[in-house]
């Protein structure tokens, strides 16, 4: 093996002492520093043309990513990696009286073993040599340290490189990916520029415990897709002195949670594998302000993870469960009242709501049969002057954009329109009928059969990495049909989200994720395991990395 750790350790420390939280100047404070780390390379010295700090691309602040091209020892050998991180991680709110430490990983340790409020599982960890805390550390500091200690490893020794790397670290992976949305044209213009081939990915992002007490150690070939299912759910409004007159849709919200919420049934099983189920991440109603009026609007969305679902399959289940839910709601509501009216000794008549559930694209098509040309016309223009409203994140936005669409086409009476409000992060499958897939899987086994000796831990290949990162933006495994139906139901398409279809269908590389392996990622108590990240992660790469080169010269 070659010795890593040591490179890896100062790395890691060097990145976590930068603040990079997503959203904040400190992205562009990280990026510049990833630069200048790179530029003290000779590697880059002599070939400052391999060195890029992009800026991103329609982005609403000022950051960028960084690419590193390294060439091997063949001019002739077109054959690239691409090497995969994100610089960005989540805010420290939830390090509470700690949060000054945060970036400090030794004195943050020295605060966790003075409190006797820490966790002792996680004392137990931080007791030992072999762990360190910090924001970041694991999500994905170490794993931006693994990738740059191989791009210093490999310029230096090139005749070891028998093709070429290329590191690519974004900013904006927390959020809504505009990093690697930008990446994209880069590393496209890369490819012709210095002709060269992509004949595969690697992601150094982080893995943790699939259970408690489990020992492996995880690859992940391929990734999970996400979606962000929303619904905008439309009452009737009424004073609460009169509530029978009305229908509150949060009572709509509340059966339709306990229907999603956490349930097994919505699991997306492929290979053997299984989604976790979904969760509610938002729900409201949309009073601005207190008054006794019931809400006549109300909406929510859910984390929806798929292995195989096409966004068109995960709207047919959605409105199937929809237009249950709201069918119960009614029925609930038409028992109270009977109830009601029963105690009071007044007369009961059905209110006759319907359950009514429309797809975003259906009730678009509905409002253009209704008023053809001067709808379409509105909604354009109000979708562009919409976008001067610079604070709406994209899921306001989209939100916006349902609310015009139901004063156009809405008659005061309950329904649910349903559609997507966050970016498309499609699910990848490495699947080992395809080619260049199945010299990926074949690396990746012969990796883990020569290094699973250097390891005490058992290494386990799985299929699907089961967090949300840059992998999905490499190669999609959805047809252009299941995007398409997406486009239709995401309010922001085009306008406040773009999503580069064609270069990530024309770069279309299998990936995989081998990461630092650590627990509490996005948590207060984040912290990292330094043997297995630092030194068996960079060899897994590298061997991984010359498997795949020996498979693509053998077989091109």
């Amino acid at each position: 093996m070659i010795d890593f750790y040591q490179e890896v350790y100062r790395l890691t420390r060097l990145l976590v002492e930068q603040p990079s939280i997503v959203g904040t100047v400190d992205e562009k404070n990280m990026a510049q520093l990833l630069h200048k780390t790179l530029q003290e390379n000779p590697y880059f010295q002599e070939n400052p043309n391999h060195l890029h700090l992009q800026p991103t691309i329609q982005d609403d602040r000022e950051r960028y990513n960084v690419l590193a091209l390294v060439k091997g020892r063949n001019p002739d050998n077109k054959g690239t990696i691409l090497l995969l991180a994100h610089m960005d991680t989540v805010g420290v709110e939830d390090y509470g009286k700690w949060k000054r430490f945060a970036f400090s990983p030794d004195q943050l340790r020295s605060q966790w073993l003075e409190s006797s409020a820490i966790p002792e599982n996680v004392k137990d960890d931080i007791l030992k040599d072999d762990w360190l805390g910090g924001r970041g550390i694991l999500d994905m500091k170490c794993g931006i340290a693994v990738q740059i200690a191989l791009i210093n490893y490999f310029s230096a020794h090139r005749d070891q490189l028998d093709g070429n790397i290329m590191l690519v670290v974004t900013c904006d992976e927390e959020n809504d990916h505009r990093g690697i949305l930008s990446a994209l044209k880069e590393i496209k213009r890369l490819a012709g520029k210095e002709q060269i081939h992509y004949i595969g990915a690697v992601n150094t992002d982080y893995i943790s415990p699939r259970f408690l007490n489990d020992p492996s150690r995880y690859i992940y070939l391929g990734t999970v897709g996400k979606l962000l299912p929303t619904f905008f759910v439309v009452g009737k409004e009424t004073h609460a002195g009169q509530l029978f007159e009305g229908f509150d849709p949060n009572l709509i919200l509340s059966e339709l949670t306990g229907r999603l919420n956490y349930n097994p049934d919505f699991c997306d099983v492929m290979d053997g594998e299984i989604t976790l189920p979904p969760v509610s991440l938002k729900q409201t109603d949309l009073k601005k302000r207190y008054d006794v009026q019931t809400p006549q609007t109300a909406f929510a969305y859910f984390n929806f993870f798929v292995h195989s679902w096409s966004p068109k399959d995960v709207l047919e289940r959605l409105k199937d469960v929809t237009t249950d839910a709201f069918a119960a709601a009614i029925e609930k509501y038409e028992q109270r009242y009977r109830h009601f009216c029963e105690v009071a000794q007044l007369p009961y008549q059905s209110q006759q709501i319907q359950p009514r559930v429309y797809t975003y694209h259906e009730f678009y098509q509905k409002c253009v049969e209704q008023y053809e040309g001067e709808f379409e016309e509105s909604i354009l223009r109000y979708s562009i002057n919409l976008l001067n409203e610079e604070k709406l994140d994209v899921r306001e936005y989209s939100l916006k954009m349902v609310e015009e669409l139901w004063r156009w086409g809405g008659d005061g009476e309950p329904a649910i329109i349903l559609f997507y409000s966050s970016p498309y992060i499609p699910r990848i499958v490495v699947d080992e009928s395809e080619k260049k897939s199945k010299h990926l899987i074949e690396a990746v086994k012969r990796a883990v059969e020569k290094l699973q000796p250097q390891c005490e831990e058992p290494i386990q290949i799985r299929k699907f990495y089961p967090y949300l990162s840059d992998m999905s933006f490499v190669a999609i495994s959805d047809t252009e049909f299941d995007i398409q139906h997406f486009e239709q139901n995401m309010p922001a398409w085009g306008r406040k989200y773009h999503y580069d279809v064609e270069s990530i269908r024309e770069l279309d590389v299998p990936v995989v994720n081998i990461g630092p392996y650590g627990k509490d990622a996005h948590k207060q108590w984040e912290r990292v395991e330094l043997n297995y990240s630092m030194q068996i992660v960079p060899n897994l790469v590298v061997q991984v990395m010359r498997e795949l080169f020996a498979s693509y010269q053998s077989k091109s």
